[in-house]
């Protein structure tokens, strides 16, 4: 049998030490990624970690582009974007990213989150500097033409048809997002809008590029099999060259306002069977010293069948067929938000007030120190297997400059797991979700207006 790789021998063995390690208060050592930085002269951020237990190497490009930038009456426009990025260049045909890294044996991706927008790529290492050019490239040399731009931009409105439109409640997050951000522009869901798409034209492709797409506005993350003084030799090559613009980046400056009271709203449809309830509360961003301490709340609250929520209000009353809690950590903010759909013959203000009930004893009962142990060794061992690979490495480093603006902030992650307490967690609960003003979305079938009352 082949020798388990060494992180997930540190996850395995987590399980069984963590609870013991601190029930006697004994330092627990995790692995840090030993990265390097460097930034070039036009200011294109170059992270890498060095790593020969696999022949494979990740190539990504983090962009500080996201859906809270798209241009006014353009949303979707930076998830539109990112379909166009597949398209030709001057010296790449359409779909050539396929032909470089899945025709070898790798893969490649992309994603927009609400920050930003990233292309994952992941070949043999013997691949690497063909990569290193073909996302240079892409970076400098994109061209569309109108009929790639029509074609992808009708897949982005068939995604948001399928996403959003056809699913019963494929609505429910895109409009509980609009209501939970009165003045930010993450109010704007990523997906965007059919008509914010079809407003969309070619002119606005050349300007988003020209103002987002370039090297001061994006970090190269490269993890694997690689040798450094190459690998320098060539990003110097094929990035170095590309000039940085004059123009200043426009940056986001909108802050939003703390909540001055509770808001809640009803939407009815046609197609929804049962009626769900959608509940959100302003939370500190992915840097605040207290999004460790959210992380092991929503793992309490939502972690699978064991959780509290899922044991109080599908398992023993049952008040819902299903229930989720979700802290979403993000540059300029965060945001909580617990979203359940009711069981059939039950009233969904008896189903709010058992989840409120939820909270405030998460907030104000001992937690066990057993329960905590477990949340925390969840997580824990959920990150530590993410970075036994190349890409997840390089994931990790990508994620943690883009939400926080220091990479570094990735090795801090799992001591701040290790440091939360039983009264950190109960302290966040209370000043979040119990002193935070709610926003509540009711969200029912088209002509439930009669008070329903519950089934005995």
């Amino acid at each position: 049998m082949p020798a388990l790789p060494t992180l997930h021998r540190i996850a395995l063995a987590l399980l069984a030490v963590l609870p013991l390690a601190l029930a006697a208060e004994m330092p627990l050592q995790l692995p840090p990624l030993d990265y390097r930085e460097r930034v070039l002269a036009n200011g294109l951020t170059v992270l890498s970690l060095e790593d020969h237990r696999s022949p494979t190497v990740a190539v990504q490009v983090w962009y500080r582009v996201g859906a809270k930038d798209d241009p006014p009456g353009r949303s979707g426009f930076a998830h539109l974007f990112e379909h166009l990025m597949f398209k030709r260049t001057r010296h790449l045909a359409a779909e050539q990213f396929d032909r470089l890294t899945e025709d070898v044996g790798g893969e490649n991706n992309a994603g927009t989150s609400d920050d930003g927008t990233q292309y994952l790529d992941t070949v043999p290492s013997g691949h690497l500097e063909r990569l290193l050019w073909a996302e240079a490239e892409r970076l400098q040399h994109r061209e569309v033409d109108a009929d790639s731009f029509r074609s992808e931009r009708a897949v982005v409105q068939e995604e948001f048809r399928q996403t959003v439109l056809t699913p019963p409640y494929g609505r429910l997050e895109h409009l509980l997002q609009q209501l939970s951000w009165q003045r930010h522009p993450y109010r704007r869901p990523t997906i965007g809008s059919i008509e914010d798409l079809d407003a969309a034209g070619l002119a606005d492709v050349r300007s988003f590029h020209t103002t987002y797409y370039r090297p001061d506005n994006a970090a190269l993350v490269v993890s694997g099999d690689f040798d450094p003084a190459q690998l320098d030799r060539w990003v110097d090559r094929h990035f170095g060259a590309i000039p940085r613009p004059a123009t200043a980046i426009p940056r986001v400056t909108v802050v939003e306002p703390p909540r001055t009271e509770d808001r809640r709203s009803t939407v009815r449809l046609p197609q929804v069977p049962l009626p769900a309830l959608a509940i959100s509360w302003l939370a500190p961003p992915a840097a605040s010293p207290d999004a460790a301490a959210l992380r092991i709340a929503e793992m309490l609250l939502s972690g699978g069948r064991s959780s509290r929520l899922y044991q109080t209000l599908v398992e023993r009353q049952p008040l819902a067929q299903e229930v989720s809690f979700r802290y979403d950590a993000l540059a300029d903010g965060g945001l909580c938000s617990l979203i359940a759909v009711v069981a059939g013959g039950r009233s969904l203000a008896r189903l709010e007030s058992a989840a409120l009930a939820a909270l405030r004893q998460l907030a104000d009962a001992p937690i066990a120190t057993a329960e905590i142990d477990k949340a925390r060794t969840l997580l824990l061992t959920e990150q530590l297997k993410s970075r036994e690979t190349v890409d997840g490495r390089a994931t990790a480093l990508g994620d943690a400059w883009l939400l926080t603006g220091r990479a570094g902030h990735a090795n801090d992650e799992l001591p701040a797991l290790l440091a939360v307490t039983a009264a950190d967690v109960q302290r966040v609960v209370r000043e979040v979700l119990l002193q935070g003003h709610r926003t509540t979305l009711e969200y029912r079938p088209a002509g439930s207006d009669v008070p329903h009352k519950d089934r005995r």
